[in-house]
């Protein structure tokens, strides 16, 4: 093979990882809003078990994958306004008991929001990375979300508002309890789906160009 031969082969060969590229992030950008819509009918599907749903998944998720933080916070919380319309939506024609949209609902997005920080530690490549990510989301957004209803005069079961000390504080945590485990298990159940599936695909992907290669 002479020099020219080589530097065309060169050439070739990076126009098709290009292409590839290109090939990759657009099936990622396809996946990522067929999530987005997925995870939101998810949200409202009727007899949910309680906590279960993949939004903190996706929040983890989209700060280990995505490389454009921008992009990294707004995907989880466009995918929590997308069912939140559609709980709206259900609440106005008397078909949901609950509203979409309440008093002070920003602090819930918030905490949505902040957890992807936590997913920007996550190493996507290990499994013990993404399952202490998957830990420390649930129980960061458990402890936020509950010490915010408290200080926010939320009711507990009998209609009553937290009393303003630690009791309150731990019976506010302790009504929260089953929404916990809930949260657990769809965290871990969706992680595994999300960060399995794009190992999949890239793994594929890559093969795909050493074979044509």
């Amino acid at each position: 093979m002479n020099l020219k031969n080589c530097f065309t082969d060169i050439n070739d060969y990076f126009c098709f990882y290009k292409v590839i590229k290109m090939k990759i992030e657009k099936s990622i950008v396809l996946s990522f809003v067929l999530l987005v819509i997925i995870a939101a009918l998810y949200r409202v599907l009727p007899g949910r078990p309680l906590g279960f749903a993949p939004q903190i998944a996706m929040a983890l998720f989209s700060g280990s994958i995505v490389k454009n933080r921008k992009y990294a916070f707004l995907l989880p919380l466009f995918s929590m306004l997308v069912s939140d319309i559609i709980f709206e939506i259900l609440f106005q024609y008397n078909f949901y008991a609950i509203p979409g949209f309440y008093s002070g609902q920003w602090i819930n997005y918030l905490i949505f929001g902040s957890i992807t920080f936590i997913g920007f530690a996550i190493k996507h490549y290990k499994i013990s990375s993404i399952i202490a990510g998957a830990v420390a989301g649930v129980v960061y957004y458990f402890l936020l979300s509950n010490t915010a209803v408290w200080i926010g005069g939320g009711f507990d079961i009998n209609n009553q508002p937290y009393p303003k000390s630690l009791d309150g504080w731990m019976i506010c945590l302790s009504a929260g309890l089953p929404f916990l485990k809930g949260s657990l298990y769809a965290t871990f159940i969706f992680s595994a789906v999300l960060f399995g599936g794009y190992y999949l695909m890239t793994k594929y992907r890559s093969n795909t160009i050493l074979v044509k290669i």
